[in-house]
């Protein structure tokens, strides 16, 4: 028995599947390229640099560490005389310079002759003093008599008693006329109407507003001389009211003046004024400031640093690591050596160069203090080559 011949129709059909199936094999087949791996997604706030990239050139880090730093904005100031260690000395009498006076810059003692006078004044007190020791001698005399008379009885009570009177009253006018020349620092014994003018604390001379021959009188405007112990000097600031309650008294502050540029000059808050200036809304302080090497000047303008407390710190860091977005402030730490994280910080105070932060940051984390720009700008670029399809 012959077996059934299959349909011819069924082998082209055979043949169309064996062929395509040929063609999706050769289609499946891996190519010789590898393809690339994506690159993984950085964590939020995180930026990564190759290790051979450019950009990490513009990079600059620090290490972080905790320190004293400024209370309020740096103030403007004057530096002064001390003026518990200043004299102002004017003539108490008048009359004519009859000698040079004291050269300016000279130092004096207590006591030192600074001029001396040709003074009328003077003249008069030693002739009332003269006046009043012959008026004593005379009244004593009567008085003695008096009483020698009424002791024979041959006055009355009453004549007694008046020339006692007469005594207590010149008594009295001498008592007064050597006053006067103790105010004036004049001798019992002197009768020639000089007058000296005398220094009343130690010092240098440091005004001199006298010249020889010239008539001065007590009423004038200026005094003769200005006499002050340079070495140590008060710096004068104005405290707005909003900050007085940051200067406490006996606290550190740092001068600087324009003289000594990168130069400060430690100074002591010594007295804060208890009146508040209506107009400028500022309150007085002064500061006890050492000269001892004589290099600062009263009438030297002054920029004050008012410093925090020994155990008071915090990091002090440059703006140029600072980059704000919307109402927050932020800054980049170093992870590693291509590693960079985004830090949200709380600054306290904001200085014309540096910022105080008061949280946000870790003792010995590695800051970035420049770059911090173009690390935001690559943490965009990667959060959009993450984000897209």
């Amino acid at each position: 028995m012959k077996t059934p011949k299959q349909p011819l129709t069924r082998l082209p059909l055979l043949c169309a599947c064996l062929l395509a199936g040929g063609l999706l094999a050769a289609c499946s087949e891996p190519t010789d390229k590898a393809t690339t791996p994506p690159k993984p997604a950085a964590p939020a706030g995180e930026v990564t640099l190759a290790p051979d990239s450019p950009k990490k050139a513009y990079v600059k880090t620090a290490h972080l560490t905790l320190s004293q730093h400024p209370l309020l904005e740096p103030l403007a100031g004057k530096i002064v005389y001390d003026e518990s260690l200043t004299s102002r000395i004017s003539s108490p009498v008048s009359g004519r310079v009859v000698a040079t006076p004291i050269a300016l810059g000279a130092s004096v003692q207590t006591g030192s002759t600074l001029l001396e006078l040709d003074s009328p004044d003077v003249a008069d007190a030693e002739a009332d003093f003269a006046k009043a020791q012959a008026a004593v001698t005379l009244s004593s005399h009567a008085f003695n008599r008096q009483q020698e008379l009424y002791a024979g009885k041959a006055i009355s009570r009453k004549e007694l008693e008046q020339a006692q009177s007469d005594l207590s009253s010149a008594r009295s006018d001498l008592q007064r006329a050597t006053d006067c020349l103790k105010n004036l620092h004049l001798s019992a014994r002197q009768a020639d109407g000089r007058f000296a003018l005398r220094a009343t604390l130690p010092g240098i001379v440091v005004e001199r507003n006298v010249n020889p021959g010239m008539e001065v009188r007590p009423d004038l405007d200026t005094p003769l001389f200005v006499v002050s112990d340079l070495k140590h000097l008060t710096v004068l600031m104005e405290v707005f009211e909003v900050n007085i309650g940051k200067i406490k008294l006996g606290q550190q502050v740092a001068v600087s003046v324009p003289a000594y540029p990168g130069e400060t000059f430690p100074a002591t808050v010594q007295y804060i004024g208890q009146v508040l200036d209506e107009t400028t809304r500022t309150v007085q302080v002064r500061c006890k400031l050492d000269n001892p090497d004589n290099r600062l000047l009263p009438g030297m303008y002054a920029t004050i640093s008012v410093e925090s407390a020994v155990d008071d710190k915090a990091f002090m860091i440059p703006l140029t690591a600072v980059f704000t977005e919307g109402d927050a402030d932020y800054v980049f730490t170093a992870l590693d050596d291509n590693r960079y994280r985004q830090r949200r910080v709380e600054i306290g105070l904001r200085l014309k160069d540096r910022a105080v932060i008061t949280q946000g940051l870790d003792a010995n984390e590695l800051l970035v203090t420049e770059g911090a720009l173009m690390l935001r700008a690559e943490e965009e670029v990667e959060t959009e080559s993450t984000h897209q399809p």
